[in-house]
């Protein structure tokens, strides 16, 4: 049985009247949840609260839930417009990504996979590519932004992401493409000859 198949027969309990099949959801989903909003919102105080707003409206909706885009996809994007709100009403944008957390929850930053000999300057350039990267996302329109997070960062498909952001799967490689295309224009006078670089 599917991940996608495995959460379609919880939601249909749920929508049967059966809370625990819920209950089940946000144990499995509320790590990926978390760690998601902590791309958005900055203050860790703020996080859990927004995402527990997100699986109560989850929650709410499911009743008009037809499971046609994975479970993930759908709870995905009501935490996105959630998290939105959150920042909207309190009048602040997301952050950009500057840490990750590994599936097994140890949070690193991206500069501390530098190996021990590397000299001070090299760290120094490695530095400032990530926060030249996080600048760049940041300074992106929202939609290439929440593009190019949902790729590289989330590891979604081109088919979750178009789902996820209602648009038509070319709409979404235009944006990664013009996404990528930003960043790596910022990046260019970092990098020198430099092929070897992801961006």
């Amino acid at each position: 049985m599917s991940e996608r198949e495995a959460d379609a027969i919880l939601v249909e309990r749920v929508q049967r009247g059966d809370k625990h099949a819920f209950e089940l959801l946000v144990v499995k989903y509320q790590r990926k949840i978390l760690r998601l909003l902590s791309r958005l919102i900055r203050d860790p105080s703020e996080i859990e609260d927004v995402a527990q707003e997100a699986f109560i409206k989850a929650y709410r909706a499911l009743p008009q839930f037809r499971g046609e885009s994975a479970f993930y996809t759908w709870l995905y994007r009501i935490a996105i417009n959630t998290a939105k709100n959150h920042l909207v009403a309190s009048g602040r944008r997301p952050s950009s990504p500057s840490e990750f957390e590994t599936e097994d929850g140890e949070t690193f930053d991206e500069t501390d996979t530098l190996s021990d000999n590397n000299t001070p300057e090299s760290v120094l350039a490695s530095r400032e590519i990530a926060e030249t990267v996080n600048a760049a996302i940041e300074a992106l329109p929202e939609e290439l932004r929440s593009a190019i997070v949902l790729r590289e960062i989330e590891g979604m498909s081109y088919e979750d992401i178009a789902v996820a952001m209602g648009c038509p799967i070319g709409t979404v490689r235009s944006r990664i493409f013009r996404a990528r295309e930003a960043i790596a224009s910022r990046l260019k006078p970092l990098l020198g000859n430099n092929d070897d670089r992801r961006w």
